[in-house]
This record gives C-alpha cells, structure tokens and sequence, in this order.
C-alpha cells in the first residue's frame, strides 16, 4: 500500500517538476510569451505550447506512476484523477481567460495521457524484462 502511495506522490511531483521546468524554459526563449503570461493574454500557438507541456507533463507523471507501482492501472491513474481534481475549480475561476477548447483539451487529456504513459512502462517491463528473464537472460 505504501508503495502507491509512493507512486502517486511521484507522478504528481514529476509532473510539478516537468511543468515547472518547460514552463520556465518557455519563459526563457519566449520574450512574448514572457511578456503575457502574467496576465494570461495567450496566443493560440501559446495556449498550444501550454497544452504540450501538459502533455509531456502527464505522459511523464505515468510513466513515473507505473515505474514505481508496476502492476496497478488504478495506481497509474490516480495522478491523472487527483490533477483533473485539482485543476476543475481552477480552470472554472478562469473560464473566460481562455477559449473554451483550451479548457476542454486539458482538462480530458489528464486521465488518458496518465494511462498511457504507464501503459509504455508496462509494456517494457512486460516485453523487456520479464521476456529476457524467460529466455535465461541475466540483467
């Protein structure tokens, strides 16, 4: 039990961290990105660098999930969940800062980009490890 609990907390702190970074990055090389994000007057080719972040973002937290907690699809999408939890009430407080495709693009891509990021680890460790432990393969 305590070990997904371990993962959970992970995959959301992998994706703090993914988030922080790019978003930090973007800053960085993005002077007119930098210049609205504060007052949150996005462009479409912003909003859509936003949402790639989330997508690493969530492909990663997975991806962490499941590396932790191998054999648990619930575990795995626990982190997706507890975002889209989190992130409702904030994305309702600003409704009318972004398009309503922006929203929804979000928002509904949490749970399955969770998934799917564990599903790549279990698959390696499906085909990966455990086929070379089968075939007498010492790793």
């Amino acid at each position: 039990m305590s070990k997904k609990i371990l993962a959970v907390v992970a995959g959301l702190v992998v994706w703090v961290i993914v988030v922080m970074a790019i978003g930090q990055m973007m800053r960085s090389s993005w002077p007119a990105y930098a210049s609205v994000a504060t007052a949150m007057t996005f462009t479409v080719p912003m909003l859509v660098a936003r949402l790639s972040i989330s997508v690493v973002a969530t492909l990663a937290a997975g991806l962490v999930t499941a590396s932790i907690a191998p054999r648990s699809t619930l575990v795995s999408l626990m982190p997706g969940a507890l975002l889209l939890v989190a992130f409702i009430p904030e994305h309702v407080n600003l409704w009318d800062k972004f398009p309503v495709w922006y929203h929804l693009t979000f928002l509904v891509s949490l749970v399955p980009l969770t998934y799917i990021g564990g599903s790549s680890n279990r698959k390696v460790v499906r085909y990966g490890v455990q086929a070379k432990r089968k075939r007498g393969v010492c790793i």
